[in-house]
């Protein structure tokens, strides 16, 4: 875990920056003031499986930082989602419709994309309030 803190020249004050999960290209999770921003997770289990297994497993991740950084799904703000394909779509909004809860929807976007490593079938980045 590493923290910075930046001067908010408007203000004249600094405002702390908390990162977690550091790596060389990017932190996993990064906190200013009471938002909580996630980088794009996709499924840790190396072997994928189906679309409903890389959003289920996409999704348990995104709850363990979201608890970590002190929040959680009830407080999303915005999620991102990239599909390798559009055919996974209704696959994929079964699992999420299941995780979000109907009452907290946040706003939301959907693409289709190729992403970083084959095998990879969905990426989810969302952004949440403390």
């Amino acid at each position: 875990v590493a923290s910075a803190s930046e001067s908010c020249a408007e203000t004249g004050t600094t405002a702390a920056i908390e990162r977690k999960h550091v790596g060389p290209r990017m932190s996993q999770t990064v906190i200013h003031q009471s938002t909580v921003y996630l980088a794009g997770q996709v499924a840790s289990n190396k072997r994928y499986g189906t679309i409903t297994d890389q959003t289920t497993d996409t999704l348990a991740t995104i709850d363990a930082l979201l608890a970590e950084a002190g929040t959680d799904k009830t407080k999303l703000l915005q999620a991102t989602i990239w599909l390798s394909d559009f055919r996974f779509y209704d696959d994929m909004n079964a699992v999420w419709d299941a995780w979000v809860d109907p009452e907290q929807t946040p706003a939301r976007g959907c693409f289709e994309s190729r992403l970083a490593f084959p095998g990879y079938d969905v990426e989810i980045m969302v952004v949440a309030a403390r």
